[in-house]
């Protein structure tokens, strides 16, 4: 399939959207921008060992007014990074839990008399009100996705860390999903407060995501790109997408969203973050 086929089946396919709500305007180039973060442009946050980068901040996703600050459900979205032998203080979570997907590096948690080794693509849900702790045991920096959510009134949270290696997590494909191969990490089954679910999505080469128009303002959709580069079509705009990069799709539902991944020998990967509060 050549690039034009692809193109001109994406404009089919969000055609008809765009035109029943030709009456409201989906938006400019700056609209778009503010939809996208990426750690690599964020101001550091050092405290010994540990440095922190946004991806995401909290905001108006409706109308943002700053790119990046568009979280309404989840409460910070970090790229982290902890130097080699470096370790971090015991903390306790209150009215907040974490999720960790680690990129590099070689380390350990250790919480509630459990101590859990972490690499590459292990991924670890730290519960609320259970005292923790992080430590690189290797030589290169420990590096990880960091996502806080909020827990409800009522909610009971895990009495011990949740461990998921997606080496070993079997994949998950649907027919609606055209070509996402899917591996779920985390669900409300696995202990999720307020997020919906944590999953990785590859697109193997010269493939496309379906187009996706939302039926509720309330989902927050959060596409971080892991590995390889991909091109995120928004309405009418394009942009690409490079590793560190996410994107949401805008909860306004007038802008059509995809991914295509236009490689031609190698697969895409990205970390979705999903929140339906329907």
């Amino acid at each position: 399939m050549t690039s034009k086929t692809i193109a001109a089946l994406l404009f089919a396919a969000t055609a008809l959207p765009l035109a029943v709500r030709a009456q409201t305007p989906v938006g400019s180039n700056a609209y778009v921008d503010m939809y996208f973060g990426d750690w690599h442009n964020a101001k550091p946050r050092t405290q010994g060992p540990l440095t922190e980068r946004d991806v995401f901040t909290k905001g108006d996703a409706m109308q943002p007014t700053t790119k990046g600050a568009i979280l309404r459900y989840a409460n910070a979205f970090v790229f982290a990074s902890l130097a080699p032998g470096g370790s971090t203080p015991s903390e306790s979570l209150s009215g907040k839990q974490q999720v960790f997907y680690f990129t590099a590096g070689e380390g350990s948690i250790t919480a509630g008399g459990d101590s859990v080794p972490v690499s590459l693509n292990v991924a670890v849900l730290v519960p609320a009100n259970l005292a923790f702790t992080i430590k690189n045991t290797g030589s290169q920096p420990l590096e990880a996705y960091v996502i806080t959510e909020p827990t409800p009134a009522g909610f009971t949270p895990r009495s011990k860390l949740v461990v998921k290696d997606e080496g070993v997590t079997p994949i998950l494909t649907t027919t609606e999903d055209w070509s996402r191969v899917v591996k779920p990490l985390f669900t409300a089954a696995d202990g999720l407060a307020t997020l919906t679910r944590v999953e990785t999505v590859e697109l193997s080469a010269m493939t496309i995501t379906r187009p996706y128009v939302g039926a509720s303002h309330n989902t927050e959709q959060l596409w971080l790109q892991l590995s390889g580069t991909s091109i995120v079509f928004i309405g009418p705009y394009l942009r690409r997408q490079t590793p560190g990069m996410a994107y949401e799709h805008p909860p306004d539902d007038l802008a059509p969203t995809s991914s295509l991944n236009y490689s031609e020998d190698s697969s895409v990967k990205f970390l979705l973050v999903e929140t339906d509060a329907k």
